[in-house]
């Protein structure tokens, strides 16, 4: 503090110059007025027969979401699922609307879920009004603790002129760098018109004197200041969005490498799928190369159903063989055993977005020759452009080509083999294969029937195969489908459900009738959690917990208007018609659940993933 000259006195409390000392006062005052919003109030409008809905769905409108569906489900779970899907299959972000509390907590592993598969979305819930949190309002708890972990931005609207903005930079975070969740929180009072939440706002019974008057002016401050500015124009149009690429000394350098290699084989992920670069022209690079190329996520299909350079089986082998592995999106984690399946002679290109997945166990398995953080199909594009003339050697890709076929004879043989008792799985799936059209979208909510449906089921083109992802969820079925469907009405819809996983989402075929959304699921039903059967009988000799029962879904199916089918060994010369039955019953409009009842074979036999 100053020293007081002649003419100046300290303060009495504090010391200070009294001249100081009044600035303090002055700018403590400012501060709070500007904290209770009272400036802002002076210069902006407040009332209004608006509600805060109008600028979500004005932002959402212009992020080309024009006439909003609203889709109600019968768990909060599904439509995140559905959302995750629509995100997928648009390229844009899937947005859900929960309930505050307990619909927000059971979409907590649908958003975890999401941010493993790296899918945009913008989860919206509800919450105790701006006063009443932390009061023991309806539904109140910290929601905000709860989803900073797996969302990329979190953010509670305290007042209704903050939505715009907000909705509008979440959206952008979403698309960003690697996609992924992001979450909003609404409270009550930030949704509804002026006039409702002011009646909330009165005080009944207000404290007589001094502090009445004082709570009273504070909860009409807070009032004016929640709407006040709410219906200025502000910009509601998308936000540039922030996608890291391989720089051009990158990508010379992986020419050159390419260009060496004599046994090169790609390993393409979902990241290859994701906007700005269409499946398509990816498709095309990868043709230009000639380069062999296992699919996994939603890559699947994007070289179509029978391309020469497409390699299905024997990954493990191809890749001891390899000289060169290029990773495009794709991680490794258990799916590649951690990289130990990584010829550590092999030249190993490694592209990804997110920097922890690029390099992930590369500290122990396995190490890259270069590592990107970029966007992986405009990578496969500059790579292609950087190599044109150039391919593949001929006889590498034939070889592994050749090796494919004869295992898949191999499995075909065995769907040829009789079970036990009812149908053998492998043939159910190898007929459902050939019937389904060619525009078909697969999703896959399962254990141990999806496991084998992944080697015998081939999606027609990109973005037709439709599975959790590396964090391995069940339930997803109900919500995924929903979601293709709602983006692909025209195209066929099939869920390959597990008995066990088909529990977590049979409701929502309440969902489908209600919606009008015609799904065609088929439940390999074996009375068993298989997947996890196969590894705790062994081990320890029992199968307690893993038995189900040969339940009638066909059933259920039926209460909740849609059409179910039993299809048991009795109808194995009849399995053709059921299936094209179901397919013109679901273009009928109705929702078909194939209850196939199925024996044990020795497929995968072994395969365990921990």
């Amino acid at each position: 503090h100053l020293l007081p000259g002649p003419d100046m006195e300290s303060c009495g409390v504090c010391g200070t110059v009294l001249g100081s000392c009044a600035g303090l006062v002055v700018a403590g005052l400012v501060f709070a007025a500007y904290k209770l919003g009272l400036l802002y109030q002076l210069f902006h409008k407040t009332k209004s027969p608006r509600h805060g809905g109008e600028s979500v769905a004005e932002v959402l409108r212009a992020h080309g979401k024009l006439g909003i569906r609203i889709v109600d489900t019968r768990h909060e779970a599904t439509a995140v699922f559905a959302a995750d899907a629509v995100a997928r299959l648009s390229g844009t972000v899937g947005v859900a609307a929960v309930t505050a509390g307990p619909g927000l907590t059971n979409t907590v592993t649908a958003v975890k879920n999401a941010q493993m598969a790296e899918s945009p979305l913008l989860l919206m819930g509800g919450a105790a009004g701006t006063l009443l949190q932390g009061r023991g309002a309806l539904q109140d708890i910290d929601q905000m603790s709860l989803f900073k972990p797996l969302c990329k931005f979190c953010a509670s609207i305290r007042t209704v002129r903050e939505i715009v903005p907000t909705v509008r930079k979440a959206l952008a975070i979403a698309q960003s760098g690697t996609p992924g969740p992001v979450f909003i929180e609404f409270p009550i009072d930030t949704l509804y018109p002026f006039h409702l939440v002011s009646k909330e706002f009165g005080v009944k019974n207000p404290p007589k004197g001094l502090m009445g008057k004082i709570v009273s002016w504070y909860l009409n401050n807070h009032l004016m200041n929640l709407f006040a500015g709410a219906w200025e124009t502000r910009d509601a149009t998308p936000l540039p969005v922030d996608i890291p690429q391989a720089t051009d000394d990158q990508v010379q350098k992986c020419i050159e490498l390419v260009s060496r290699a004599k046994k090169p084989v790609i390993l393409l992920g979902s990241q290859a799928t994701l906007p700005p670069t269409p499946a398509d022209d990816i498709r095309k690079a990868l043709e230009a190369l000639g380069i062999p190329c296992f699919l996994g996520g939603m890559s699947r299909g994007m070289l179509g159903k029978d391309s020469p350079i497409h390699i299905r089986q024997n990954r493990r082998d191809a890749l001891k063989d390899a000289d060169l592995v290029l990773l495009a999106g794709t991680v490794c984690d258990f799916r590649l055993s951690y990289g130990r399946v990584l010829n550590r002679r092999s030249k190993i290109i490694a592209v990804n977005r997110d920097k922890t997945q690029l390099l992930k166990n590369s500290d122990m398995f396995w190490k890259p020759t270069i590592a990107i953080q970029g966007d992986a199909g405009s990578f496969l594009m500059q790579l292609s452009k950087g190599l044109k003339g150039h391919r593949c050697p001929e006889e590498w890709p034939q070889s592994l080509k050749a090796g494919d076929v004869t295992k898949e004879n191999t499995n075909r043989a065995k769907a040829d083999e009789k079970t036990d008792r009812h149908l053998n799985p492998l043939k159910v799936l190898h007929r459902v294969d050939e019937l389904m059209a060619e525009d078909s979208i697969i999703v896959a909510d399962g254990g141990d029937f999806v496991g084998s449906a992944a080697y015998i089921m081939r999606p027609r083109g990109p973005m037709r195969w439709l599975d959790p992802g590396a964090f391995g969820t069940l339930g997803v079925g109900g919500g995924f489908a929903l979601g293709a469907k709602l983006c692909r009405p025209d195209s066929e819809v099939w869920i390959v459900y597990g008995d066990g996983s088909l529990g977590y989402s049979v409701a929502e075929f309440d969902t489908f009738t209600r919606h009008k959304t015609p799904i065609i699921a088929v439940v390999g039903n074996d009375a068993c959690w298989s997947q996890i059967s196969r590894e705790q009988v062994p081990i320890l000799g029992s199968n307690v917990a893993c038995g189900l029962a040969f339940t009638d879904y066909h059933t259920v199916a039926d209460g909740y208007g849609g059409k179910g089918y039993l299809v048991g060994r009795e109808d194995e010369d009849k399995l053709s018609d059921i299936i094209r039955e179901a397919q013109r019953e679901s273009q009928e409009g109705k929702a078909i659940l194939l209850n196939v009842l199925i024996g044990k074979t020795n497929f995968r036999e072994g395969s365990i993933s921990v």
